[in-house]
């Protein structure tokens, strides 16, 4: 897991949702509230919402949310960027 000081000022969320997509993440634009998106990984059905603005502290919180559900790391995240 970075720290908040290795992660990215802001990331577009278009970009950071087509890289999990890429690792295996079902997206669905209804399931969040509002701008919001809903990830699913598959194999547990576990969900993670997505926020519109991804600042560093929101990413933190959601890069652990999404290696406890489904293992996948920051650094696989960061190589489908």
């Amino acid at each position: 897991m970075p720290s908040l000081s290795e992660l990215p000022g802001e990331i577009k969320r278009r970009k950071f949702i087509r890289a999990l997509k890429r690792l295996g993440f079902e997206i669905d634009k209804r399931g969040g509230g509002g701008s919001h998106y809903k990830a699913t990984w598959p194999k547990t059905q576990k969900c993670i919402i997505i926020q519109s603005k991804l600042r560093k502290d929101v990413l933190y919180y959601l890069l652990k949310e999404i290696q406890e559900y489904s293992g996948v790391t920051w650094d696989e995240i960061k190589n489908n960027l």
